[in-house]
């Protein structure tokens, strides 16, 4: 049996976008883990997105990409129908709220992580096992401190603890997770700017205007915009944990494919108008 190149590509296509899914529930096990530290005393309505913040922009996300490969794969123009474009139209609206409110979360976030106080009186972690206290060993992850391992975490003498949370660390972790906080922020709002730039090029290719300037004005805004999410990719690669870098690099694969898409959609509008104006020609010599 011969399987062709392009049935490849498309076997290896989906099975990103599965992995994509999949990330959903990695991020909310992280999260909920998080959260039951940092609501301890229960986690309001409002509270939600700043606990989940990452589960909800991937869940966003992923219905996302998916609006983009129908509009720019998998349906043909014959099936844009007022109601199929409406229906298109309304689910990317909707996306594009929580992820701009899963924004919100990640400014939410850095301002949390950036608002600890000095834990007075502790000079040694392991005065902290009896107090059911816990080590931030990253940002939004925790391990309890205990006889066994608190030793082993820090060397330092001067502590700090996140507000309303029985979790601390040192000045060079607190350092780290800050950074981190930040890189998500940047890293939200980039993506938010490429699919903004996605946007425009879907609609310009649908008026067949996707050409000269405006096609070289996108490929140099999303050059950089992408520079950028590589960036925090490798960053969560060296200070992060896998789940993140794994799940920006995916993205970053996901999102080739729809540039993939679009010209392959581009090639393909060019490909219809040459035979029509062919046709044309040969019309007018006979």
């Amino acid at each position: 049996m011969i399987i062709s190149s392009n049935r490849l590509f498309q076997v290896f296509k989906y099975a990103v976008y599965a992995l994509l899914a999949m990330n959903i529930y990695w991020f909310f096990r992280e999260e909920h883990a998080a959260a039951a530290l940092q609501f301890a005393d229960g986690l309001a309505l409002a509270d939600v997105i700043e606990a989940y913040s990452a589960t909800i922009d991937t869940a966003a996300w992923v219905v996302l990409l998916l609006m983009f490969e129908l509009e720019t794969h998998v349906l043909e123009d014959r099936h844009f129908t007022p109601l199929v474009t409406r229906a298109l139209h309304g689910l990317r609206i909707i996306c594009y709220a929580f992820i701009a409110y899963a924004l919100y979360g990640y400014v939410q976030n850095l301002l949390f992580v950036s608002g600890t106080e000095p834990l007075a009186g502790v000079r040694d972690l392991c005065s902290l096992v009896s107090g059911d206290w816990s080590w931030t060993t990253t940002l939004d992850e925790y391990a309890t401190i205990t006889a066994a391992n608190c030793g082993d975490w820090s060397t330092a003498v001067d502590f700090v603890r996140f507000s309303g949370m029985q979790a601390v660390v040192d000045a060079p972790g607190l350092t780290d997770i800050v950074r981190l906080a930040w890189v998500d922020v940047i890293n939200s709002a980039v993506w938010l700017l490429v699919v903004l730039v996605l946007e425009i090029d879907v609609r310009l290719q649908e008026r067949n205007r996707y050409e000269g300037i405006a096609l070289h004005a996108s490929t140099a805004a999303k050059s950089v915009l992408y520079f950028l999410l590589l960036l925090a990719a490798i960053y969560w690669g060296i200070k992060g944990d896998f789940v993140d870098f794994w799940d920006a690099f995916l993205w970053l694969v996901a999102f080739v494919f729809i540039e993939l898409n679009v010209f392959e959609w581009r090639a393909e509008e060019h490909a219809v108008r040459s035979v029509a104006a062919e046709r044309d020609i040969r019309d007018q010599d006979t």
